[in-house]
């Protein structure tokens, strides 16, 4: 070989290697085409648009499942609100089985609540419930009173959404996604489009979903961003822009009102926003060409917020793809070819979920934060230096923050260096949440001589230190008057022990009984102070040591001719208190346990004077078995002389039995309740509907009586209950064996 040839040779193996590597670096990020699917013969580029509607948008799994029967590829996904749900889930590797089973075991109604599951709150928010179960609540600032940012809280809405993502595919950028993805969002500052292009997977489907009032907006690179659809419901032209020949469009939104559905200023708003949304609809689908295919399910009856219906809309969504069966035709491939594509958008997922591995954190950071002690939130998250975690395990344990109530967003930034993860936790601290009002009604009735009502309001500032100090104060006015407060202070940063003086003054009427029949009716008095040493156990419980000093006065009022000058009195009480609280709900749990241990002192007052001890243990346990629900109940109280701190009688303690006409040294319940769900309320109203009945057993003893089965009362009751915003509604009615029968309405606390 002569020199001038090898030199040619030389020359152009390197402009060979100089142009591959040209090439290799202006490829994308995104996975490299298969052998398999790099060799399929041409076809058209088909995109799938998913619009938005909210539960509606389920409609798309089923619209997911026609294609695959019928074998015809997806190269392109564009979505809006759940259609970026459904899509951006696909595209990161879900097959449509897989999300099938998602949406079916997802519990919609906590998805859609105002606040975490009650059974991952602190114990602080836990004990709140117990003194006022309304969920009625403003926030106070500078500007005076205002409501929450959204109807819905984020933490559920996040876990639902993480859920639905394959393993590991969290903060992929979409533009890195085995299956093109794009999903848009609107800048509610400006009301432009935002295009997501190199967005993490998660972030981008949870700023499309940010439907105004429900979610929360979000913050994406400063722009507050909302839900998509208020300026491209049906983004056709983002598919066309991504090189899309043919279109499947799939509408989904919810279609205007007629007159007679207008009947409210909320219906007017309503109304609005889906004209809005409407016209934008409609200028994407006059862009449709002849060779693209519209596919519109049929919805009725179900709204944008009926996520419990589900089932329907899949089928809703795979009926109408199947009608469009003709032309679908036209794009089907072989089932070879659908192999081979599918493997292809099944690789990047499975690669990934293969990297999400274990690795010890080197360092955990708080940025952001105002008020809250960055070590609080640490110490709360569970989180410490030299942990081996995944990366989802450990936003798992940052979602634990939102239980706190004061947070209204968390992102959890990790990076991984040296086989070691860094984390950065950035709250965003609730406006509304850290100095707040709850309101709120209660309402007893026996239809007859027994009715009582109150109006509630309790406010909560909290952090007010940097140990995480809070100070809650309650009042109520009606039967029942009662002002008080207390301060809450923690012994150090995220320490479990805890200081809490209080103060409280009240006044109600009290009827006394003799055999079960009403003699007296006693006006009471009184004011307390009370000073608490504690301890927290995590989010489930506490133990108190206290002392409280107690002054009051009595003065009878009925019968008038019983009148006498009324009776002051004053003592000073020692107590010891264990709680226990994993309930889910107060309306009426299905699954959890309340457990409260007391006993307590009052030291002799002269010479020759026993102390007075006292004490109680109460226990309810929750279960569920399908529609079906319940919980069993035990209470025992006794008193070493008096009464003891619990009488039986109303609603659950010997329903038809006179409310607390019951009451001796000793008093012992147990009861067993079951009901079956009916239906449900309007999510912005309340939760389940529930018809069931209790069978009750108990009594109260005297000092000189044995404490016997044969002389325990059987009472039963049968009620509807109702989860309402303002707290559990009851309707029964009760009887006692041998005894009266008596009608209840409840609205508020019945344990």
């Amino acid at each position: 070989m002569s020199l001038r040839r090898g030199l040619a040779l030389c020359y152009a193996l390197f402009l060979i290697v100089s142009a591959n590597c040209s090439l290799a670096q202006s490829e994308p990020k995104s996975l490299p085409l298969t052998a398999e699917v790099s060799t399929l013969p041409p076809r058209p580029k088909i995109a799938l648009v998913l619009s938005g509607g909210g539960a509606r948008g389920f409609a798309h799994i089923g619209v997911l499942r026609a294609l695959r029967a019928q074998r015809v590829p997806v190269d392109i996904v564009v979505g809006t609100s759940m259609g970026a749900v459904v899509g951006g889930a696909y595209a990161a590797g879900r097959s449509v089985s897989e999300l099938e089973q998602i949406v079916r075991n997802t519990a919609w109604d906590r998805v859609l609540a105002d606040r975490p599951a009650r059974y991952d709150l602190d114990f602080r928010r836990k004990e709140e419930d117990l003194l006022l179960p309304s969920r009625i609540e403003l926030a106070v600032t500078k500007n005076g009173l205002s409501l929450p940012p959204a109807a819905a809280g984020n933490a559920a809405l996040e876990h639902a959404l993480t859920r639905l993502l394959p393993q590991g595919m969290r903060d992929r950028p979409i533009n890195q996604l085995g299956l093109p993805f794009r999903s848009v969002a609107s800048d509610l500052l400006t009301g432009e489009l935002v295009e997501m292009r190199d967005t993490p997977l998660f972030l981008s489907m949870r700023a499309s979903l940010a439907v105004p009032g429900v979610f929360a907006p979000v913050r994406l690179n400063q722009r507050l961003v909302v839900d998509g659809g208020l300026v491209s419901n049906l983004p056709v032209e983002l598919a066309r822009a991504m090189g899309a020949d043919v279109v499947i469009a799939v509408n989904v939104g919810t279609p205007l009102a007629k007159e007679n559905e207008i009947s409210s200023a909320f219906g007017v708003a309503q109304q609005m926003l889906q004209i809005l949304t409407e016209q934008n609809v409609q200028r994407s689908i006059k862009e449709l060409s002849g060779k693209d295919i519209l596919i519109a399910p049929d919805l009725s009856g179900i709204s944008f917020l009926d996520f419990g219906l589900h089932e329907r809309a899949i089928n809703a969504g795979e009926i109408a793809a199947l009608k469009m069966t003709d032309q679908l035709k036209n794009l089907s491939v072989s089932a070879e070819q659908y192999a081979a594509l599918d493997q292809h958008r099944l690789e990047a997922s499975n690669d990934e979920r293969g990297t999400n591995k274990a690795l010890p954190i080197a360092k955990i950071e708080v940025q952001g934060n105002q008020y809250i002690n960055p070590k609080a939130l640490i110490a709360q998250s569970g989180l410490q230096t030299g942990q081996a975690l995944t990366s989802d395990q450990i936003r798992q344990a940052t979602t634990r923050l939102y239980g706190r109530g004061d947070i209204d967003n968390i992102e959890t930034e990790i990076t991984d260096s040296d086989g070691q993860r860094n984390v950065v936790i950035k709250p965003s601290e609730s406006k509304s949440s850290r100095n707040r009002l709850r309101f709120g009604l209660e309402l007893a009735s026996d239809f007859s001589d027994d009715n009582h009502f109150a109006l509630s309001m309790m406010h909560v500032a909290s952090s007010l230190n940097s140990y995480g100090a809070e100070l809650r104060s309650m009042a109520k006015l009606g039967s029942q008057r009662q002002i008080g407060t207390q301060l809450w202070q923690p012994l150090g940063t995220s320490s479990p022990w805890y200081l809490a003086p209080s103060a409280e003054f009240g006044g109600t009427a009290v009827d006394l009984f003799q055999q079960g029949k009403k003699v007296f009716r006693v006006s009471a008095h009184n004011s307390s102070g009370t000073v608490v040493l504690g301890r927290q156990f995590d989010n489930w419980g506490d133990l108190q040591f206290g002392v409280s000093r107690r002054f009051g006065k009595y003065s009878v009022i009925l019968p008038e001719d019983a009148a006498a000058p009324g009776v002051r009195y004053y003592d000073t009480t020692q107590f010891v208190q264990f709680r226990l609280d994993t309930l889910d709900s107060l309306a009426f749990p299905v699954r959890g346990n309340l457990v409260t241990a007391l006993w307590e002192r009052s030291p002799s007052k002269g010479v020759g004077e026993p102390s007075l001890a006292r004490s109680s243990l109460t226990g309810l346990s929750a279960f569920q078995a399908g529609d079906w629900a319940g919980h069993i109940y035990g209470e025992w109280s006794r008193s070493q002389r008096g009464l003891a701190p619990s009488s039986l009688g109303g609603f659950l303690r010997l329903s038809g039995t006179t409310a607390d006409s019951l009451d001796g040294n000793s008093v012992l319940l147990g009861r067993v309740v079951v009901a079956r769900r009916v239906g449900d309320m309007p999510t912005t109203v309340g939760g389940a509907i529930r018809l069931g009945f209790s069978a009750e057993l108990g009594g109260a003893f005297g000092t000189n009586q044995a404490l016997r089965f044969g002389n325990l009362k059987q009472a039963g009751s049968a009620f509807i209950s109702m989860d309402t915003r303002f707290g559990p509604l009851y309707f029964g009615a009760g009887a006692t064996r041998s005894g009266n029968s008596t009608a209840y309405l409840f609205l508020g606390p019945v344990w």
